[in-house]
């Protein structure tokens, strides 16, 4: 799959994600910038939707940057589906705050016939310092992408 068609997969994907009903609409305000196969990048401005008591970004939220970005890079990869988590690790490095600009990379490092292994960095936009890293292997099974099917 070339690079432009990759992002142009990730760009349907997301857009069809975050209009619909569910839980993954918190990522609205997020773009993607680009990626190639096996790779995501985007980047988004924290708000204070994505704050928690203590005025710092949201673990939570992290996490779910984590969780659904790592699943994009996996997506560009030919012939893999979006599997299911079987772990995800999060590490909370650094604090970002509202106005923060932040660069979300994920990458899916292998893919195999029933796992795939993915990771991702979010960097402070301003001084490339990094506020999270995050792994996360998926079960994939046979590599069947019938789970897009209204994509």
């Amino acid at each position: 799959m070339s690079s432009k068609n990759s992002v142009e997969l990730v760009k349907k994907i997301y857009d069809f994600v975050v209009k619909s009903n569910g839980f993954d609409g918190v990522m609205k305000n997020i773009k993607i910038t680009g990626g190639s196969e096996g790779r995501c990048l985007a980047e988004f401005k924290v708000i204070p939707e994505y704050l928690n008591r203590g005025g710092g970004l949201h673990g939570g939220f992290t996490a779910t940057l984590v969780d659904n970005f790592t699943t994009y890079a996996l997506l560009t990869k030919e012939g893999s589906p979006p599997g299911v988590s079987v772990d995800l690790h999060v590490s909370y490095l650094k604090g970002a705050k509202e106005g923060d600009e932040v660069i979300i990379d994920a990458q899916a490092v292998r893919a195999g016939r029933n796992l795939a292994y993915l990771e991702c960095e979010l960097r402070n936009k301003k001084d490339g310092s990094l506020i999270a890293k995050g792994s996360q292997t998926k079960y994939v099974g046979a590599g069947d992408k019938s789970q897009l099917k209204d994509v």
